[in-house]
């Protein structure tokens, strides 16, 4: 379970998590898997457990789109949610050059090594606050400002039950609320 004083993640942030990871730095060796699952953490949106057992396989071809099609290991709940092209064009070339079968996890590591590494690079960046979960808060977060604040949206892809656990999880304050109440006033 994440802690409580898990923080998503800014776009700044995230990118510079990334790119560390990637490249490494002194004492710390780049690690391109554990960057790469914490990559799809951000754009799809499932929690990192979900993200380390998705196998190719599990991204299914409807049509012109693809889609997940996992059943999630927290809450058994089925997730058939779309997969961006651009997404799915960058998950099959990381398993084609880390000669990845469809059938294979992608990324057979624990939660913990991804932990570890992640702590490490946050703790060299002076980042706190900062887990896997920041991914998918981050992922919440962005969905919510990009699409005119849709709290419905944002339940929906993560699947909450309610639109108040998806506010609290997001972190929308009273004060927030208020202040997008009074940017809103249009009187006629």
């Amino acid at each position: 379970m994440p802690n409580k004083k898990t923080r998503a993640l800014t776009k700044e942030e995230c990118k510079e998590i990334i790119d560390t990871m990637k490249t490494g730095f002194t004492g710390c060796r780049p690690n391109n898997r554990v960057a790469t699952a914490l990559v799809l953490e951000a754009n799809l949106g499932i929690r990192i457990s979900d993200v380390l057992n998705l196998k190719l396989n599990d991204i299914v071809k409807d049509g012109d789109r693809y889609h997940l099609d996992i059943t999630e290991i927290k809450t058994g709940k089925k997730r058939v949610f779309t997969v961006p092209l651009d997404i799915y064009s960058y998950i099959q070339t990381y398993c084609i050059n880390n000669g990845i079968k469809p059938d294979e996890r992608i990324f057979p590591i624990t939660e913990r090594a991804v932990q570890k590494q992640l702590k490490i690079v946050c703790d060299w960046l002076g980042y706190t606050g900062v887990s896997t979960h920041s991914f998918r808060k981050f992922f919440a977060t962005e969905i919510y400002k990009k699409n005119d604040f849709n709290i419905i949206l944002v339940q929906q892809l993560l699947q909450h039950s309610t639109p108040a656990v998806t506010q609290k999880y997001i972190g929308i304050s009273s004060k927030e609320i208020e202040t997008a109440l009074n940017k809103h006033i249009c009187l006629m």
